[in-house]
């Protein structure tokens, strides 16, 4: 009987406000679905790729996989073989192109949370062996005056509803950022290094609670440009004590 009350009302609901592609709003059969046209143009990030920060190597025609073997064995991409980031891992969903560009943009700046199911679902399937292991997931704070000026933090938004998917709790005040940073948009790798950099502080004694020493956290953010935010947040919680930190985001820059 209560199922069949919830089928009636979300096809009420449907009718009144039907689902729509996150993409370019056009009208969709289900909810938290992408239209064929704009589904053909997403950029899906899989293997071969970097085994520390995720970057997708490109086959050739001979089948050989781009980037070198770490002392272990494992292939890493040029920058990571020179010098490996503070995170010990990083995964994306998708390549930042155009086309990814619109569902975060509205996701981010349009008050479009409805977006949230379906990006987490994505962000889920890129984190496939990262969430059975992990004990709390962290998102990538925004400065009390930024959240107050746009009333929500994406990355919470995401890391919520992953937290419902996967059973790992959540924590968005225990990793917070104690600087308003300037947007780092158009800034290079050292610009953004600089503005970032001590931007960011754990609650040692949420951490406490929260029993951060030795554990695995899986921090979530929208984009990973350059990974300097990613960075600046993995030094201050390992600096706290957390052992090991994964970062995952919706969509990455590929260059």
């Amino acid at each position: 009987m209560i199922e069949w009350v919830r089928t009636v009302a979300t096809m009420g609901v449907n009718a009144i406000l039907p689902p729509r592609c996150g993409g370019c709003d056009d009208v969709t059969d289900t909810t938290h679905a992408v239209c064929a046209a704009c589904w053909a143009g997403l950029r899906f990030i899989t293997a071969p790729l970097c085994v520390c920060c995720g970057y997708p190597f490109e086959l050739d025609d001979s089948a050989n996989i781009g980037g070198d073997p770490d002392e272990s064995g494992q292939i890493l991409c040029g920058n990571c073989l020179q010098k490996k980031p503070a995170f010990d891992q990083a995964r994306a969903a998708l390549v930042y192109d155009d086309h990814s560009r619109e569902y975060l943009l509205r996701f981010k700046h349009a008050d479009r949370g409805d977006l949230t199911p379906l990006l987490a679902r994505w962000v889920y399937q890129a984190g496939r062996g990262i969430w059975d292991q992990a004990d709390l997931i962290v998102p990538v704070p925004l400065h009390r005056r930024r959240l107050l000026k746009r009333r929500y933090n994406q990355s919470g938004l995401l890391a919520a509803k992953l937290s419902r998917v996967t059973g790992v709790p959540w924590d968005g005040l225990v990793l917070a950022r104690q600087r308003n940073t300037r947007s780092l948009g158009g800034l290079g790798p050292s610009s953004r290094k600089r503005e970032v950099g001590g931007a960011f502080v754990v609650d040692e004694a949420r951490a406490q609670k929260r029993n951060l020493a030795g554990a695995r956290v899986v921090l979530v953010d929208d984009v990973l440009t350059t990974g300097a935010t990613a960075n600046a947040c993995v030094r201050a919680l390992k600096q706290s004590g957390v052992m090991h930190v994964s970062v995952i985001t919706v969509a990455r820059v590929v260059r």
